[in-house]
């Protein structure tokens, strides 16, 4: 089910429209939207890059959903998403190309990946994130899925203080292994920082917090992003209730 929504910001009022990617048009302009992002924000090491794209071996397993700009048509958000029936043909979730997942096995209840997430840096607002959310919402609802996972970017270019500054935030509020614990098979260079350096987490990082996921372990370093990667899950009936208006279709 397509969702359509307006958004304002101070400067103008946007009639953005949620759609499932389908066929090799609609994933190349994903593939594109993310190279501008990953690529131009990161300074990111892409496999397709001299073609101006971002794609990799998991693409064709995933479905991809993303937002449109209705008044150019630009794709101005996406994500993709890997189930746990694709994940058991591959033989492994992208995640766990970084993590050691202990405990995934156990995990009771179909699960669904979600990976290479970006928004246009034009649209990076509440209710851009909140269209995408919907449309993962009924996406959710249809396969049943008890638990979403993935990973959240944070920039590594100022050496990771951002990194580390942030972390120290999560281990004291979103830190939890009951359910899985995840161990990066790179972790992150020692940093030694004090306990008080403040850094705004990124917005995808704080909107997955604000729904009740929690971060299962220390990030791994992904070079060729520049990012420290943090592994996050979200139990479908852990959603926050402030925020779960954004997964109306699927609680």
């Amino acid at each position: 089910m397509t969702q359509i929504a307006c958004t304002r910001d101070t400067r103008v009022e946007r009639r953005l429209q949620a759609e499932r990617l389908i066929g090799a048009k609609a994933l190349h302009e994903a593939q594109a939207l993310r190279f501008s992002v990953f690529s131009g924000e990161f300074n990111a090491t892409l496999k397709g890059a001299e073609l101006g794209l971002d794609m990799d071996d998991y693409d064709a397993h995933c479905s991809h959903i993303g937002v449109r700009d209705l008044a150019t048509g630009r794709l101005v958000a996406t994500t993709r998403l890997l189930d746990h029936k694709a994940a058991s043909t591959l033989g492994n979730y992208y995640s766990e190309e970084e993590f050691s997942l202990h405990g995934l096995g156990h995990l009771q209840g179909p699960i669904l990946e979600l990976g290479r997430t970006c928004v246009d840096p034009a649209y990076r607002n509440g209710g851009t994130i909140a269209v995408l959310w919907s449309e993962l919402a009924e996406i959710l609802n249809e396969g049943g899925y008890s638990y979403l996972m993935g990973c959240a970017s944070i920039p590594m270019q100022d050496g990771g203080i951002q990194a580390h500054a942030i972390m120290q935030r999560l281990r004291e509020r979103y830190l939890c292994n009951e359910n899985l614990r995840a161990e990066p098979k790179k972790p992150l260079p020692t940093l030694d920082l004090p306990n008080n350096v403040i850094c705004e987490m990124p917005p995808l990082l704080k909107a997955y917090m604000r729904l009740g996921a929690k971060i299962c372990g220390e990030p791994c370093w992904d070079e060729d992003f520049q990012v420290a990667d943090v592994f996050i899950l979200l139990k479908r009936d852990d959603l926050c209730p402030r925020y779960a208006r954004h997964f109306k279709a699927a609680v």
